[in-house]
């Protein structure tokens, strides 16, 4: 009974997030993180856009040939999910650098106790974190790329596989934000397998937030907040 009374609902942990979004020291994270987001994904979208040209002109020369309608469909949903991807990778890898920020005014206001005892994570653990966090996100969307290409034909497949895929990954960064503070790396993989479940759930809720226009530019650190509260309402 007392485990399923601090068991926190994702949609609360979200309310609560959003209505902190407004205190100082998260205000200027999502002012700093969301500034070096778009400068980044403007720099990196540079290179995207001449990649997704090449693509294009080629299914345009296969259309010419005869190539159909599928090619036409096949690129339109690669360049919707490229730059949904490519803003989703550079977005959560610069919040993995100033999301400790975050993490603490949440625990300052909700959980002192744990605050007391965090450790802040050193800036070269936060970088690793971030940038290995952007490379498994595009690496295994990119290897998995094929599979959406083929589920096109469903109709839903495509979706349904992208959002789990994408949940998955971001369920683990947001995890790992704030066990960093908490426990040591090594403790991490065992960690992960207790709260498989919990964590899928949370990134499948991130991953919805960075679909919402307006709102996924605050995903993010509403991300990081909810995990905050994900994570030590599943300790008690």
């Amino acid at each position: 009974m007392c485990n399923r009374r601090n068991r926190l609902p994702l949609i609360q942990a979200f309310f609560l997030s959003l209505g902190q979004i407004g205190d100082r020291p998260v205000l200027l994270v999502f002012a700093k993180s969301l500034a070096v987001t778009l400068l980044l994904f403007a720099a990196a979208g540079v290179g995207l856009w001449f990649a997704l040209d090449a693509w294009t002109r080629a299914y345009a020369a296969r259309l010419e040939l005869g190539g159909g309608v599928i090619p036409v469909i096949a690129t339109l949903v690669v360049i919707a999910l490229s730059w949904w991807l490519l803003f989703r990778a550079v977005a959560v890898a610069v919040i993995g650098l100033f999301g400790d920020e975050v993490v603490a005014a949440v625990e300052a206001r909700h959980y002192p106790a744990a605050h007391a005892t965090a450790r802040a994570v050193p800036f070269g653990r936060a970088l690793a974190m971030g940038v290995g966090s952007a490379v498994r996100t595009i690496g295994i969307n990119l290897l998995l790329l094929p599979i959406y290409l083929l589920l096109i034909v469903t109709g839903i497949g495509t979706p349904i596989l992208f959002f789990a895929v994408n949940g998955w990954l971001l369920g683990r960064d947001l995890g790992d934000m704030v066990a960093a503070r908490h426990m040591p790396a090594r403790e991490l993989s065992e960690w992960r397998r207790q709260t498989a479940a919990r964590r899928f759930a949370l990134g499948l809720t991130g991953t919805g937030l960075f679909v919402v226009p307006v709102l996924n530019l605050a995903a993010p650190v509403l991300g990081a907040a909810m995990a905050t509260h994900v994570f030590h309402r599943g300790r008690r």
